[in-house]
């Protein structure tokens, strides 16, 4: 794996700690009231999307290890572009189950290049 790579994957699993850490003991309703909560976790979703858009770009094998590499871009896009289509229901479903699975899988990627 490049070394890039690794700051990329890096990169992504400090975005879903941030992302699962500010949505820590919070509500959807908590979530959809609070502006700057929704701009910090959607930032997030950004730089953790576009560090995934450069691994594809860049380390195409190191994408296939993440499935839904895809779909985590096209959501990065569409809080970024679509800003008027959010729904924010949407966004709670990806943070409370999405979220930690991916951080799991990144970890787990991490992990293995850390292996002799």
């Amino acid at each position: 794996m490049r070394p890039k790579t690794v700051k990329w994957l890096n990169d992504i699993a400090a975005a879903c700690d941030f992302i699962i850490s500010a949505a820590h003991d919070r509500t959807l309703s908590d979530y959809e009231n609070d502006r700057v909560l929704r701009a910090a976790i959607e930032r997030h979703f950004e730089i953790l999307g576009e560090a995934l858009n450069r691994i594809r770009k860049n380390d195409p094998q190191a994408a296939d290890r993440v499935p839904e590499a895809g779909s985590i871009i096209a959501f990065r896009n569409i809080l970024i572009h679509g800003y008027d289509l959010i729904d924010h229901k949407r966004v709670w479903e990806v943070i409370r189950r999405d979220v930690p699975a991916l951080r799991a899988q990144i970890a787990a990627i991490l992990q293995g290049e850390a292996e002799p």
